[in-house]
């Protein structure tokens, strides 16, 4: 897939820099180049951006606040001069964090995690494993391993057999990114892995020492989906 990204900086020398770096990048797809937070958001309301390469230190708006105004913002990387900014920015669950002046090898070093996220999360794309934003760092969970998520606000978390893991996403987003033959959503803050599912008594479906809520609504097309996928275990 081409990742569609943009340019954000005020200093005209940068903007060319990393605009001939992304034009060396066979993945990636220019869309604009902006010099502040004001025209970048413009552009973010007329298309759909995959990757923003964001400068900080901007007049009017600095990135790193201009990206607190976003409810659901695309894959960002920093760049900027000034070290004392990366606490903040991994805060704010950026992808990575580029100081200036900037190598092309750390460049590519950044663009290739991107690529890597965008791949393993495509939907259907058949992957046996997906990446998420954990702590600041991107994490990979093997699908099989997936026991169920549940929904909390802006947040999921995932539950395997040996840790919970949160990331900032929505319970459809991950959906999106799943399966469907594999998993089920015996409730709207629930998704099941049909295979990992020991019991259901009444409401309530078991899986190993968790319990997962199933809503009244929806227990008859959950029922029906695990006994048609014979994937309950006796």
């Amino acid at each position: 897939m081409k990742i569609k990204c943009v340019i954000t900086d005020d200093e005209p020398v940068a903007r060319k820099g990393l605009q001939g770096y992304v034009e060396k990048i066979d993945f990636l797809e220019l869309a604009g180049v902006c010099e502040g937070a004001i025209s970048l958001n413009s552009l973010l309301q007329s298309m759909q951006i995959d990757l923003v390469f964001l400068d900080i230190e901007m007049p009017q708006l600095r990135g790193t606040d201009f990206l607190k105004t976003l409810s659901n913002p695309p894959l960002v990387i920093f760049t900027t001069a000034y070290e004392r900014y990366a606490v903040e920015g991994f805060e704010l669950d950026v992808l990575d964090y580029l100081l200036k002046p900037i190598s092309f090898e750390r460049f590519l070093k950044a663009v290739n995690k991107a690529r890597q996220y965008f791949d393993s999360n495509q939907h259907g794309s058949g992957s046996d494993y997906l990446y998420i934003k954990v702590n600041h760092k991107l994490e990979k969970v093997m699908i099989d391993e997936i026991l169920f998520a549940e929904a909390m606000e802006n947040y999921v978390a995932i539950y395997t057999p040996h840790q919970k893991m949160v990331t900032l996403a929505t319970l459809k987003s991950l959906i999106e990114k799943l399966p469907d033959q594999k998993f089920i959503q015996p409730h709207k803050s629930y998704l099941v892995a049909t295979d990992k599912i020991n019991s259901i008594e009444g409401n309530i479906i078991h899986i190993g020492k968790y319990q997962v809520p199933v809503s009244k609504y929806l227990k008859e097309n959950v029922m029906e989906k695990i006994v048609n996928s014979r994937l309950l275990r006796k």
